[in-house]
């Protein structure tokens, strides 16, 4: 027994010394013009197929075939998706056919994936590609009109698409809900805010503790920021000044380089909360 638990030893050093030669080696290929090897593509789309399977149990899709949730769902397609999926007889934009993984055609994954899925990988995104979380950008309601659609553009010859979609043309522009401000210092969940600084790409120009980004930043260190007397120098820190700073940068100041992400209400009272924990100075 010990002789086979020395062994499995061995085999585990010499795997994790495998593969740090081959990190520290350089000779991976990280280019987006060439693909994932076969067996690590296929490892990774089970593994994502399995994930979205389990996070996914217990979401009760609403009524889909409602036309005016369909319709909703086509504008809300044409603004946001058929960029990277395109739709039947329409190819995605340039910019989507040099993403790896390519982002999938998805008439097979309305006949494949039941709403639920559809919905989560909508609302929640999928780490290691460019699909986003939505839910930062869409309102449930609105993430279901996509779906809707996408259930019903299975259905559509290119001929029905182009014809319903130029139906649908004098469709308003969808937009993100974007709720009122509630003035106020009340603060969120410090766990949804580090979700949320994600998402804003806030680590793009900050060194955050907790987030992973660059090394070289636009803007300063936020350690230790939630014992700073002042947030940018123009503010007492205090809960509802970080909440104005964070809805609108440049109101506060015109000569700043932070801009205005319009940040939902909740997402904004989240980050400050996450904020306010990094009280250790770099």
């Amino acid at each position: 027994m010990k002789y086979y638990l020395r062994a499995f030893i061995v085999l585990l050093l010499l795997a994790a010394a495998a593969a740090a030669a081959l990190v520290y080696s350089g000779i991976y290929p990280i280019d987006a013009a060439s693909a994932h090897p076969m067996p690590l593509y296929h490892i990774l789309h089970y593994t994502m197929r399995r994930s979205v399977a389990h996070h996914s149990q217990g979401i009760s899709p609403p009524r889909l075939d409602d036309t005016t949730r369909v319709r909703s769902g086509l504008a809300l397609y044409r603004e946001y998706c058929v960029q990277c999926h395109g739709a039947p007889g329409i190819a995605p934009d340039p910019l989507a056919r040099g993403m790896t993984p390519e982002p999938p055609n998805l008439m097979p994954t309305a006949r494949g994936w039941p709403p639920s899925e559809i919905y989560w990988a909508i609302r929640q995104g999928i780490k290691m590609t460019a699909m986003p979380a939505w839910r930062y950008r869409l309102s449930d309601e609105q993430i279901w009109d996509v779906v809707a659609f996408v259930e019903k553009m299975r259905e559509l010859s290119p001929q029905e698409y182009k014809a319903l979609d130029n139906t649908g043309r004098n469709t308003p522009r969808p937009s993100a809900p974007r709720a009122p401000w509630s003035p106020g210092g009340q603060l969120g969940d410090p766990a949804a805010g580090l979700r949320a600084i994600h998402q804003y790409l806030c680590a793009t120009c900050h060194k955050i503790p907790g987030i992973a980004g660059e090394d070289q930043n636009v803007g300063p260190s936020l350690a230790g920021i939630g014992q700073r007397q002042y947030i940018a120098g123009v503010l007492r820190n205090t809960p509802e000044n970080m909440l104005r700073w964070l809805r609108d940068p440049p109101a506060v100041d015109p000569l700043t380089a932070m801009p205005n992400l319009r940040l939902r209400e909740q997402d904004a009272r989240d980050i400050a909360a996450y904020l306010y924990t990094l009280n250790e100075a770099p």
